[in-house]
């Protein structure tokens, strides 16, 4: 049984087909209220585990849990609670957007009051507009409307901004961030790593069907990987490791605040301005390529 405080608590999770295993002894715990990102290559195995926590496809060995439910029997009382915002949805082009939430809504014992979802998703004024009618970044909008107007507990979200441009990009993460807002625990699945940097309370990696790191975006990646560097100035003592290019001086750091002391101590002493000083991070990109290299 979950806690309170648990959405989904998966352990030993394996899904062979055939011959190919897709998912090899999978653990995962995700809090109430929580944004997970699940990042991995293609064919790492994101999508099999999804569905099988969507209540889609059964596990063949190990427990999964998913709101104090086993997915795989499919009540329905499961499947009130949770959300999915697929890539595609397949509308009907004809139908009018408060139609169609009117369609999926009735579903749902819990269903939201459709102009509050209008106006969360921001198309209050797009109503009686026909799917055909809508832009990239308003079908999507009404793809995450349709997927909330059951007030769901959980929200699945597919590549919610595949094919946006960076403006449409951007207010698709607002209206993420507003269900964040609302208490919703949501699990994401992107390509796109400042998506995941933005919106991702925790990342969880996934290759060949394995769970390769779990943490926050901002400690994925090594400490000791900082990298400071500086135009190097006369009679400044260098860091054991410096190394020094074309009158650029760089070494990596665990610590880059204490390495940094003693250079910045000499150099506020003597007046002088350490040009071009940067104090820089793997981006999660790079720690991305490195962990599924």
């Amino acid at each position: 049984m979950l806690s309170d405080m648990t959405a989904i608590e998966i352990s030993g999770v394996r899904k062979t087909y055939g011959e190919h295993v897709a998912l090899d002894g999978v653990d995962l715990t995700v809090a109430r209220g929580e944004v997970l990102a699940l990042l991995g290559p293609n064919g790492a195995g994101k999508t099999t585990l999804v569905e099988i926590l969507e209540g889609h496809r059964q596990a063949d060995a190990g427990s999964v849990s998913v709101l104090g439910f086993d997915p795989a029997r499919r009540d329905r009382a499961f499947r009130e609670r949770i959300g999915v915002v697929l890539q595609d949805t397949g509308l009907d082009p004809m139908i009018r957007v408060r139609e169609a939430l009117e369609l999926y809504s009735a579903a749902y014992p819990r269903r939201r009051d459709l102009d509050e979802v209008l106006e969360l998703v921001g198309l209050g004024d797009r109503g009686e507009a026909k799917a055909s009618e809508l832009s990239g970044g308003q079908r999507r909008r009404l793809d995450l409307a349709l997927g909330i107007v059951g007030d769901p507990e959980l929200v699945f979200l597919d590549e919610p901004t595949t094919g946006f441009d960076p403006a449409a990009r951007r207010q698709s993460w607002e209206l993420i961030d507003g269900l964040r807002d609302l208490g919703k625990t949501i699990l994401l699945t992107t390509h796109y790593m400042d998506e995941a940097q933005h919106l991702a309370d925790r990342i969880v990696v996934l290759a060949q069907g394995r769970v390769i790191a779990d943490n926050t975006p901002d400690k994925l990646g090594r400490p000791e990987d900082t990298v400071v560097s500086f135009r190097v100035v006369p009679g400044i003592t260098l860091p054991a490791g410096a190394r020094v290019e074309r009158g650029i001086a760089s070494f990596t750091s665990a610590a880059p605040t204490r390495d940094l002391a003693p250079i910045l101590g000499w150099a506020a002493a003597h007046d002088v301005e350490l040009d071009g000083l940067t104090v820089a991070r793997p981006t999660l990109e790079d720690v991305y390529l490195e962990l599924t290299a």
